[in-house]
């Protein structure tokens, strides 16, 4: 660049001419910043959605606990299963915090071991346990020693679960996969705003001659920061929005596929433990705020980037002077 047109573009840039800014608006270096926020907030995205959907089935879970617990009554030489079930449920409703108890049919037991089992179970010759469900009110629970005792002295071969010991495993485990998916999603926010550093410095040093010009001439520091600024919230809006698009396109691509196949057994297994394993609107909403959060990092990023490269140059020029 000749003498007269670098002092043409510093002349445009100091004057706040849009068609030259600062900060050339298409290069590689801008493409290639863009893919890596598009990356970065895909991952970051789905990072997001995974940590709603753990969080929302522990939820389930801790509901599930408070709500329901089973009777199991294993099956014994000499034992009328009909009657010792229609006993136990009889004993379950008679205890106080019990709102209701239902006995599993041997249809729906076939259907809950099909995945195992098979689906022509022969209850007659395979000892199957059968289930009695029971409503209990979360807010006054029975006393379950109670109700095991009771329930032991009718029928012996009853056993109550009320599902304490395995699920609060698994909601220690759901927390704990909560726990690590933020720290990946703070790893990945770490990532990016490293990589918008290096981006906003490398843009500095291809505009290095006009942006000391435009200092030393008297333009403000903050003139100059907003320009940058200006530029990677573009860039951090596109990248974030095509990354945070995609992972909502997979998001409900998963969530379709799910209940296309809601009728095998693999995907009963699946609903059993996430649902309809859709992150719900508090995940896309979560989404949309991660969108918001990068594009602002980005900008944020850059110009604090900017501001101290100029403060360092104020350091140094008295010095050389």
């Amino acid at each position: 660049m000749d003498a007269r047109a670098f002092l043409i573009r510093t002349f445009h840039a100091l004057r706040g001419d849009r068609q030259t800014p600062i900060v050339p608006p298409g290069n590689v270096a801008g493409r290639a910043l863009t893919t890596v926020i598009a990356i970065m907030t895909f991952l970051a995205a789905l990072t997001v959605g995974a940590v709603s959907l753990v969080s929302d089935t522990a939820a389930r879970w801790e509901n599930d606990i408070s709500d329901e617990i089973t009777i199991q009554v294993k099956p014994a030489d000499g034992l009328d299963m009909k009657t010792a079930l229609e006993t136990v449920r009889q004993i379950a409703l008679q205890t106080p915090g019990v709102r209701g108890a239902s006995i599993l049919d041997q249809t729906a037991t076939s259907q809950l071991l099909e995945p195992w089992l098979g689906n022509n179970i022969d209850f007659k010759e395979l000892p199957v346990p059968r289930l009695v469900i029971v409503q209990i009110d979360s807010g006054s629970p029975p006393n379950f020693a109670f109700m095991r005792d009771e329930l032991q002295a009718a029928v012996p071969q009853a056993q109550l679960d009320d599902h304490r010991a395995w699920v609060s495993r698994l909601v220690a485990m759901a927390r704990a996969m909560v726990l690590i998916g933020l720290f990946i999603l703070s790893l990945v926010v770490v990532a990016t705003v490293l990589t918008v550093i290096f981006a906003t410095r490398g843009a500095m040093s291809g505009n290095r001659q006009i942006v000391e010009v435009l200092h030393f001439v008297g333009a403000r520091s903050s003139f100059i920061a907003r320009e940058f600024e200006r530029h990677f919230l573009r860039l951090g809006l596109i990248g974030a929005c095509v990354g945070g698009i995609l992972a909502m396109i997979v998001f409900y691509l998963v969530g379709a596929l799910t209940q296309s196949n809601r009728l095998t057994p693999e995907a009963d297994q699946i609903s059993a433990l996430f649902g309809s394993f859709t992150i719900g609107w508090s995940g896309y909403v979560g989404v949309l705020v991660l969108l918001i959060v990068v594009a602002g990092l980005t900008a944020l990023t850059s110009r604090l980037t900017v501001t101290r490269h100029l403060a360092e140059i104020d350091m140094i020029s008295p010095v050389e002077s």
